[in-house]
């Protein structure tokens, strides 16, 4: 295992005036044995990140560090990392036991120590019963473990998985998401998580990377990025649904946008001082709770209120809202960034 550092991280693709730099300057240190997701919309430069620390994507610039060692000009095999792809890219041809074992056997590791490592991830992801199975024999959440068992049993210093959970149903990804957590708190192996779904970034990181365009917006743990983030991109990319940003309501200073996450609104009988008399537009249903769409002015508020909090408004109600003051956020309307 080792640790993993990013210092100054560039892409670009081309040259001179007409190059097109698709990622700006990432720094991260990322600790031995910590896992680490970087999270975005599609496009923002998350997966060639990731490319790049495979050995799959050149570096334009900056350095990146595997342990002590710079690993810019080295080839994917030198680098002792495994990779977990979203499509498994398993043998269709080869068992299950062949897949995890094909890596060790071109790597000429003797048969008794494949035979033990194999047993060992088989054993780890429940995939005993299935060894001698061919991959259309098995669901996709089962391709998905032979993928993970596959580099496992390479015992790599850095596991890389890019979106490995993409072609799962809700229900397994959930499933699965609970494995790797699994998984990981077993091996302790340094590793980088690629997703686009914040909730799968909320659920597994340790710390997470939010990448926007190409930038690293923030960089922290889930609780931080969260309840403090960075900027409106992050305070409106995480979290369902997203933090309420008025520009326009009252007690917003000029040049501020304020913040304020759904659940931290208050509804109140009367109008206060600091509160808001809104509009209800539509009311969502979800279960234990609900989420009131409502509006001031030109301004859409989300309000989420936990079932058996008072009745049910009608639409187009007035609620009277006070936010609470503690859990205001302020940010700069000209840059996006926190104030």
């Amino acid at each position: 295992m080792a640790s993993l550092t990013l210092s100054n991280v560039i892409k670009r693709y081309g040259h001179g005036p007409k190059a097109n730099q698709v990622i700006h300057g990432v720094n991260a240190e990322v600790a031995d044995g910590e896992f680490i997701v970087i999270v975005g919309p599609s496009g923002c430069g998350k997966s060639t990140l990731l490319r790049m620390v495979a050995g799959l994507e050149e570096i334009s610039g900056g350095e990146i560090r595997i342990g002590p060692r710079v690993v810019n000009d080295l080839e994917p095999a030198e680098r002792d990392i495994a990779m977990v792809f979203q499509n498994y890219a398993l043998y269709p041809h080869m068992s299950v036991y062949d897949n995890m074992a094909y890596g060790l056997k071109i790597a000429k590791v003797p048969k008794d120590e494949i035979r033990a490592r194999v047993d060992k991830a088989a054993r780890i992801l429940e995939l005993e019963p299935f060894l001698e199975r061919k991959p259309r024999e098995l669901s996709g959440g089962q391709r998905q473990r032979v993928a993970m068992g596959r580099a496992i049993v390479r015992q790599p210093q850095v596991f890389l998985f890019d979106e490995p959970l993409s072609n799962l149903d809700a229900k397994l990804r959930a499933q699965t998401r609970i494995e790797i957590q699994k998984l990981h708190r077993e091996l302790g192996i340094t590793s980088l998580f690629v997703t686009h779904d914040q909730v799968e970034a909320m659920t597994l990181a340790q710390r997470m990377i939010v990448m926007n365009a190409g930038v690293m917006e923030q960089f922290g743990t889930p609780e931080e990025v969260y309840h403090r983030p960075a900027s409106t991109f992050v305070a409106s990319f995480i979290g369902a649904p997203p933090m309420n940003l008025l520009s326009s309501a009252p007690h917003v200073a000029p040049g501020t946008i304020l913040g304020i996450r759904p659940e931290h609104l208050d509804i109140v009988p009367q109008p206060a001082a600091q509160g808001w008399s809104v509009r209800v537009e539509a009311i969502e249903m979800l279960g234990a709770e609900r989420l009131l769409y409502t509006r001031m002015d030109s301004e859409q508020i989300i309000v989420r209120v936990n079932e058996g909090q008072g009745t049910v408004p009608a639409i187009d109600s007035t609620l009277h809202l006070l936010p609470q003051a503690e859990r205001l956020h302020r940010f700069d309307e000209a840059t996006g960034k926190r104030l």
